[in-house]
C-alpha cells in the first residue's frame, strides 16, 4: 500500500507522509536524524530507514515464495529459500523506487520530507507538509503507482531475454506481477492509498475545498477497507485467485482471513487519520498566540510570591514575569512551581527561584498564529513563553496547557 504527501501513515505496498501534529505541539520540527530502523542510506538528503517489522515480512516472503520456488524449481533443493530471500530484498528495491518517485515529486515542489520508512507492509514517504494545489496533490500520489508500472513493464520487457523455467525467469516474473499489484492496489480511490489522494484531489480541484475531498476519499476508504475485510477471504475461498477448492485448507483460510483484517485495518485507520489530519489543518489558524496569552504582571526577582500573587490578583492576572530594575523581562514563573509551594511559605520564597529563565526561543510575538505558532513552541518545550509585541514590550505568558486545550477544542468540534 502506499501514501504520500500527507502525515507518515502507514500503508502497504509503498509511500506515505503527512505533517505530523499533536495538541500543544503541531508539527514536529524536523529532527537531524528522525530515527525508524535501521539506517540504509540518504539518497536526495532523505534518511531511509528499514524498520524492525521488515525484517519479519521478508522472512515470510522468503518462507512462501521458497515453497512456491519448489513447485517450479524442485531441483533447488534448500537454495530455493536463498533465492526467495533475493526475491524479498529486489520487491523491497521496487518499494523504494515507488517511495522515491513520491520523494522527488515532494522535493521538486520545495516540500521537505522528513524520511521514508520500509516497513510491514511496504513503505511510507513522511512529507512534512501538504500540497498547495489539488493539481501538485493529483501529481504527488500519481508518480508513485507510475513508477510501480513502469518497474512492471521494464521487468516485461526483461522476461524476453531469459528462459520461462530458470531462476532468472521466475525472479523476473515475480517481480512483475508484483510491481503491478502493488500500482494497482495504490490506485483503488480510497485514502490512505495514493487513487485515494488522488481521488481527493479531484473532489478538491471541483468543490474548491480540500476538506471536502479528505472526506469523500476516506469514507471511500473505509469502504474499501470494509470490502477487503470481507471480500479478499472470499476470492480466495471461491478458487478467484488462482487456487481450486480442493487446495485451499483450514491453514489457509485463517491465514486469508488474517492479512484481510490485516490489510483493513491499516486501511480503515489510515482513512481516519487522513480525516483527523485535515481537521487540524483546518482549525490551525484558530490558534492564535494573542487570544491564548494569559494576563501577567511584572515582579522584581526578590518579591515574595505572596506578594506576587497578590498583584497579579489584583491586576485580574494569572501569570508572572520576573524583571530586573529597568523591567526588562528575565525569567517566566511556571504554574507548576507556584502550586507545589504550600500557602504558609509563600511570604519566604522569593519569585527567581521559581522562575525559569528565558531564551529567545521562549519570547514568542502576539501575532504568531497558526502552525508557525505550533512550530515554535515546538522547536523549544516549555510550560511557560513570554508573549511580546513588535515593541518589545511584555503582552502576557502563554501557557502550553492553554494551547493544549484550545487545540483539543478545536479538535472536537462538531461539523468539521
Amino acid at each position: 500500500m502506499d501514501e504520500s504527501g500527507d502525515s507518515g501513515r502507514p500503508q502497504p505496498g509503498a509511500g506515505g507522509s503527512d505533517p505530523s501534529a499533536a495538541p500543544g505541539g503541531g508539527k514536529p520540527k524536523r529532527p537531524a536524524d528522525p530515527g525508524g530502523g535501521l539506517l540504509m542510506g540518504r539518497p536526495f538528503g532523505v534518511p531511509v530507514y528499514v524498520a524492525p517489522s521488515w525484517f519479519v515480512v521478508a522472512a515470510l516472503i522468503t518462507w512462501v515464495f521458497g515453497g512456491q520456488l519448489d513447485r517450479v524449481l524442485p531441483e533447488l533443493g534448500g537454495a530455493r529459500y536463498l533465492v526467495a530471500l533475493f526475491f524479498a530484498i529486489a520487491f523491497y528495491a521496487s518499494v523504494l523506487v515507488h517511495e522515491l518517485a513520491h520523494t522527488v515529486a515532494a522535493l521538486r515542489y520545495k516540500l521537505p520530507v522528513r524520511r521514508i520508512q520500509l516497513q510491514f507492509f511496504g513503505g511510507v514517504s513522511e512529507i512534512e507538509k501538504e500540497t498547495e494545489t489539488p493539481g501538485r496533490e493529483f501529481i504527488l500520489a500519481f508518480v508513485g503507482p507510475l513508477l510501480s508500472l513502469v518497474l512492471g513493464g521494464v521487468f516485461y520487457g526483461a522476461m524476453r531475454f531469459v528462459e520461462p523455467g530458470t531462476v532468472p525467469g521466475v525472479l523476473i516474473a515475480g517481480l512483475m506481477i508484483s510491481n503491478l499489484i502493488v500500482a494497482a492496489f495504490n490506485l483503488l480511490p480510497g485514502l490512505p492509498l495514493d487513487g485515494g489522494r488522488m481521488l481527493r484531489a479531484i473532489v478538491w480541484k471541483i468543490t474548491g475545498k480540500p476538506m471536502s475531498g479528505t472526506v469523500a476519499a476516506a469514507w471511500v476508504g473505509r469502504g474499501l477497507a470494509v470490502t477487503v475485510l470481507i471480500g479478499l477471504p472470499l476470492l480466495t475461498h471461491t478458487g478467484a485467485l488462482g487456487s481450486a477448492n480442493e487446495d485451499i485448507g483450514g491453514v489457509e483460510t485463517v491465514m486469508d482471513a488474517l492479512l484481510a483484517a490485516i490489510l483493513a485495518g491499516i486501511i480503515w485507520t489510515g482513512a481516519g487519520n487522513s480525516l483527523r489530519m485535515a481537521r487540524l489543518r483546518e482549525h490551525l489558524p484558530d490558534l492564535r498566540a494573542r487570544t491564548l496569552t494569559r494576563r501577567a504582571v511584572p515582579v522584581e526577582s526578590a518579591t515574595p510570591l505572596s506578594e506576587a500573587l497578590r498583584r497579579a490578583n489584583e491586576a485580574g492576572a494569572r501569570a508572572l514575569v520576573v524583571v530586573d530594575g529597568q523591567g526588562h523581562p528575565k525569567g517566566v514563573v511556571r504554574e507548576a512551581a507556584i502550586v507545589g509551594v504550600p500557602e504558609h511559605r509563600r511570604p519566604w520564597v522569593a519569585v527567581s527561584g521559581l522562575a525559569q529563565d528565558l531564551t529567545d526561543g521562549m519570547k514568542v510575538p502576539a501575532e504568531l498564529a497558526g502552525e508557525a505558532l505550533l512550530d515554535r513552541l515546538k522547536a523549544t518545550p516549555a510550560t511557560e513563553y513570554l508573549v511580546i509585541e513588535e515593541t518589545g514590550e511584555i503582552y502576557g505568558v502563554l501557557s502550553t496547557a492553554d494551547v493544549e486545550r484550545a487545540f483539543v477544542k478545536a479538535m472536537a468540534r462538531p461539523g468539521s
